[in-house]
């Protein structure tokens, strides 16, 4: 669920800064984690990819609309997680959280480069 609560509608295209490559950190209980993630705008839809110390892994079910943007990744290493981001876009930063299952929410700070 987006951070004001109210419902995403697909993946369009709005007044968000979004696309872009993002230097995000992201605060877990075992540490902070640096990577790097790319967003692209592709029509009316954005991709994305996220870079990590040990790989590279495609974002799902990328939303974006004005300030609130979420998606999905898996990723296999330290371990195999199913993440969910929820996030808000305000100029070059972005702030919010990530979440594995039934994990306690990360938080999520970003600068874009």
């Amino acid at each position: 669920m987006p951070l004001d609560g109210a419902p995403l509608d697909g993946a369009s295209l709005d007044e968000s800064s979004l696309p872009g490559v993002w230097d995000l950190t992201i605060k877990t209980p075992i540490g902070s984690i640096a990577a790097v993630y790319t967003f692209v705008e592709s029509g009316v839809t954005i991709t994305g990819s996220a870079a990590g110390a040990t790989e590279i892994v495609e974002l799902h079910d990328i939303t974006s609309d004005g300030p609130i943007a979420t998606w999905r990744q898996s990723i296999t290493k330290p371990i195999r997680l199913n993440l969910h981001f929820d996030v808000r876009v305000t100029g070059n930063t972005l702030t919010g959280h990530s979440r594995a299952g039934r994990l306690p929410r990360s938080p999520v700070t970003g600068v874009k480069r």
